[in-house]
């Protein structure tokens, strides 16, 4: 097992072309330009529409601020703590701040199949997908039972090893007084073309 600590304050901001907010990218695998998987962190500072993203399957959960509304076909209103929402990337519904800027996480797949869920304390996540990670919105303790790691808050912890040991997180005491979520889990089985290996 190869644990990677991605810490989002470390990845370099890139602003939006609309000028209505900026995305710290995270993981993309494979890194190069044809990915299949891209995990990010935004900050929307204005309404406007998301981009499109043709061919991509998206999940949206809201970290921080009050939360926004997107005009999808079935129009969806998300605040901190609610479960991800998954949608079709060519979408690029219009976005409406509730009432002020707002935090997400945004897991994108090209191909292959993937996986966002809300941490529920004391519940142990099992998955057979490939990869696996965790986005902490606040500092706690990671475990797959026979190894900790202590994890600082927006942190995305990832591991592309076979382990199907059952993680968990537990927050810190801090972390559990704040709203929403302490954190994510994250899954991503690739698309293996014929011949190749993952």
């Amino acid at each position: 097992m190869t644990l990677r600590l991605i810490h989002a304050q470390e990845c370099a901001p890139q602003p939006w072309r609309n000028g209505g907010g900026q995305t710290r990218e995270l993981l993309v695998w494979p890194p190069e330009a044809d990915w299949q998987l891209r995990i990010s962190r935004a900050d929307i500072a204005a309404d406007g529409p998301f981009s499109p993203f043709p061919g991509v399957q998206r999940w949206f959960a809201v970290l921080e601020g009050p939360g926004v509304a997107l005009a999808l076909p079935v129009p969806q209103t998300l605040r901190a703590g609610d479960a991800p929402l998954e949608f079709d990337g060519a979408a690029a519904p219009d976005c409406r701040l509730l009432d002020g800027p707002t935090q997400d996480l945004n897991l994108m797949t090209r191909q292959g199949r993937g996986y966002m869920q809300g941490v529920i304390e004391g519940q142990p996540w099992h998955s057979l997908l490939a990869m696996r990670g965790l986005y902490s919105t606040g500092a706690g303790t990671w475990s797959n039972g026979a190894r900790q790691v202590q994890i600082s808050a927006h942190t995305l912890l990832w591991d592309e090893s076979p382990d199907t040991a059952p993680w968990t997180f537990t927050p810190d005491a801090s972390t559990k007084s704040t709203h929403g979520a302490p954190a994510y889990w994250l899954g991503f089985t690739p698309h293996i073309s014929d011949g190749a290996t993952p």
